[in-house]
Formats: C-alpha cells, structure tokens, sequence
C-alpha cells in the first residue's frame, strides 16, 4: 500500500543528535584542563540513576538550560573560575572548533543523504547559539544546506512550545506530517507529537541504531564501502 504521508523533511535537534554530548566527552574535558581522570563522575543518560541532576531535568524540575549552566559552573570551580557560563566551558576545552571531534558522522552523512534525496533538512534548537556562540553556528560545515534553522536563542520561544515547531513548518513549507522530527529529550518529543509531526526520540547511547532508523523511514540510500 502506498504511504499517503511521506516523509518529506528531517528536522533535527542540535546538542546531542547532531554533536557529541558532553557526557561522551568527559576524558577530553579532563584532559584539557588537567582534571584527574574520573572527576567527572555525572553521566546524564548514560547512568541516570547516579546523576540527580539529571533526573531532575527529566522531571521537569528544571529546564536543559539550569542543567548544563550548573554543570559548567561546577566544571569552572574545579579549575578556579567562578560562574563559568557553557560557551566558557567550551572555549577552554578548546574543541568546539574542531568539527570533526564534535559532530557526529552519522549526521553529517544522514544531512548530506537528505538533500542529495531531494528532500529538506533543518535545524530545531533551543540554545546552538546560546552554548556555542555565533561563529560557531555561522561555521558549521552544513549550515548553507539547512531549508530551515531555528534557534530559540534569539526568540526564547522553546521547545515544547508548539510556536517554535510550527515556525520550522512554516520555512519548511510543510504539514506536520510529512515532517520526521528528531531530539533526545522527551519533552520535546511529546510538543511535536501534539503538533502532528512524526517523531524519534534520539538514544544517545546508540547513535548509530538511530541514524540507521531515519534512513530506514525516510528510504535514504546509504553509500556502499
């Protein structure tokens, strides 16, 4: 039978799904700014039931903000430096650009398979900017690909908030069913759904598994070795 809803665009979250998430970069962090192997003992997903903090961003107690704001304040004390903001994390450890390291390849193939099938990619975020910084965001090796990009950074209007989902509808060009959306939280994952959107909640822990799935339903034809 034929699909009377197609997939017709991919609309991604940033921090986690496209990059590599801090947590699968504590070794780097550490050795960046000479912390004993280990010190970072929280692990988000990875080990939920040792990360308090975690678990109390994943009820809704505070917001993906307060989490990692109080994550790069502690990481700042442990080196001497006071209210260290997330981009001052980020310039220390001196990775954000190196894109290669930070970006997931699964990704950039995925986005790269995207539009060579004809079909549009965008970008639904509520911080790149706010956690990055401008020239960061400006850089990114697939940023003139995008047939959307929406950054809550600048309107403060996030997800879950069903503005910002139909704001990417709006520069898609697109109903809401015929756009896959993609995030690791799952907040975000139930706004789209209220919106009508199809939807995958991104496992961090298998990148791969997941990246395989889009591909699956959006019949993307992965380059043969």
């Amino acid at each position: 039978m034929k699909n009377s809803n197609p997939i017709k665009a991919l609309l991604l979250d940033f921090g986690s799904v496209i990059s590599k998430s801090l947590f699968e970069r504590h070794e780097l962090i550490e050795e960046k700014l000479n912390l004993t192997k280990g010190t970072l003992s929280w692990k988000g997903p990875f080990e939920p039931q040792s990360d308090e903090l975690w678990m109390s961003m994943q009820r809704d107690e505070i917001t993906e903000r307060d989490y990692w704001r109080a994550r790069a304040k502690e990481i700042g004390e442990l080196v001497g430096q006071q209210n260290w903001s997330m981009i001052d994390l980020l310039n220390a450890i001196g990775g954000e650009t190196n894109y290669a390291k930070i970006l997931r390849p699964e990704a950039l193939e995925t986005i790269a398979l995207v539009k060579k099938s004809g079909l549009k990619i965008g970008i639904l975020s509520n911080e790149i900017e706010l956690f990055t910084g401008k020239a960061f965001v400006e850089n990114l090796p697939f940023i003139n690909e995008l047939d959307t990009f929406y950054d809550a950074t600048h309107s403060d209007i996030l997800k879950p908030d069903p503005r910002s989902y139909n704001a990417a509808l709006k520069n898609l060009e697109l109903e809401a069913k015929n756009v896959l959306f993609v995030d690791d939280q799952l907040r975000n994952i139930m706004g789209a759904m209220k919106c009508g959107l199809k939807t995958l909640h991104f496992d961090i822990t298998q990148p791969k598994a997941c990246y395989d799935y889009v591909a699956s339903v959006m019949n993307l034809k992965k380059n043969k070795l």
